[in-house]
């Protein structure tokens, strides 16, 4: 794939009560919601190369990342094959509310030779916390060259959520991988990332908010 990156992390403001899905409108007011990277390190997101910005409405935060990229093949080195980037946000909210990601939109571009598998895969947690989720698309060649589109949604019983009574930090390790298995031939060749077809990487993540 192209693997340079825009890194599109995405809450969509949808509140759930308990364990019904929940409707508009739950969450706190958007104009009291502010988002606030604190870290980046990583592989895939070296010092200068991210940026976030969130939308008017406050339901999506999009983070751009340049060098995102996770690829195999003649004249590539082991470490080209694994590229993550760890994020620590800062959700700013009223009191008195919770959220947790409950599904992530990934676009991409893939291309794999015969028996090269490729992998991304995000997992959030709150620091403080022991709990964390993820979620994940897998890919095996051969694929052509081509972008991609997939939703991946979290089962409510793995949702993760915020501590009450405090604004956890909100760490994201995002990675992308592409291997060859025991059946490839020596010069076998694939790459996988996150991007569209402009070459920019993007991951939304969608959020959902109930009262505490």
């Amino acid at each position: 794939m192209k693997l340079q990156s825009i890194l599109a992390l995405v809450p969509a403001i949808i509140a759930s009560v308990s364990a019904a899905p929940a409707t508009r409108g739950t969450g706190p007011d958007p104009n009291q919601v502010n988002f606030e990277t604190i870290s980046y390190a990583g592989s895939g997101c070296p010092a200068g190369t991210v940026s976030n910005v969130a939308s008017d409405d406050k339901t999506i935060l999009t983070s751009v990342f340049d060098q995102f990229v996770a690829a195999v093949g003649p004249g590539l080195d082991i470490t080209s094959s694994r590229k993550n980037c760890q994020m620590t946000l800062k959700i700013h909210y009223p009191g008195g509310f919770q959220f947790s990601i409950f599904e992530a939109d990934y676009r991409g571009f893939v291309e794999l030779e015969k028996n090269v598998n490729a992998l991304q895969k995000s997992t959030y947690y709150f620091s403080g916390s022991q709990s964390q989720a993820s979620l994940q698309t897998a890919f095996a060649g051969p694929k052509l060259g081509d972008n991609y589109l997939i939703s991946d949604k979290l089962e409510q019983a793995s949702v993760v959520w915020s501590p009450c009574g405090t604004e956890g930090l909100l760490n994201i390790n995002a990675q992308v991988q592409v291997s060859k298995n025991s059946s490839a031939v020596t010069n076998a060749a694939g790459q996988l990332t996150v991007d569209s077809i402009d070459a920019k990487v993007t991951q939304k993540y969608s959020l959902q908010w109930q009262k505490c």
